[in-house]
């Protein structure tokens, strides 16, 4: 596995990834806020710079998005779940800033769980997400 920055080129197969994985994770979204949400990511995803896990054929198999000392997305194919994808952008990230924060939905146990495994630690929690949804957030910050 090699971790890359995306290209114009990777932005369709990012929103596939993303929808996917939020498919197999996210069902405690509401049908017309995963929709809303989906025109949002279509929006910005394909542009946004990513740090991307490739396979040796170059295949996307997750990727992240970090702002300074945040990670604001990190999602892996599920069909790649269990194979290291999410840790290994995680050591990338926490390489480039050992300082790094994330916040993960309450609804998602199994994305805390992984983020606790990787050393990072809850620092709070708030009752809305970034738009003001109904999906409480655990924010997380690694230890190092």
């Amino acid at each position: 596995m090699k971790i890359r920055l995306s290209q114009a080129s990777d932005g369709e197969r990012a929103v596939d990834i993303w929808r996917r994985a939020v498919d197999a994770t996210h069902d405690f979204l509401s049908a017309p806020d995963r929709a809303a949400i989906e025109a949002e990511v279509r929006g910005f995803l394909p542009h946004a710079p990513l740090w991307l896990a490739v396979d040796q054929h170059d295949v996307v198999q997750g990727f992240m998005l970090l702002d300074g000392d945040r990670m604001e997305a990190l999602f892996v194919d599920p069909a790649c779940h269990g194979r290291g994808v999410g840790r290994a952008l995680v050591e990338h990230a926490l390489a480039l800033q050992p300082a790094l924060a994330t916040d993960v939905n309450e609804q998602n146990p199994g994305a805390a769980a992984f983020y606790e495994r990787m050393g990072f630690a809850r620092t709070g929690r708030s009752a809305l997400d970034g738009q003001g949804r109904p999906y409480p957030l655990i924010h997380l910050r690694s230890g190092r």
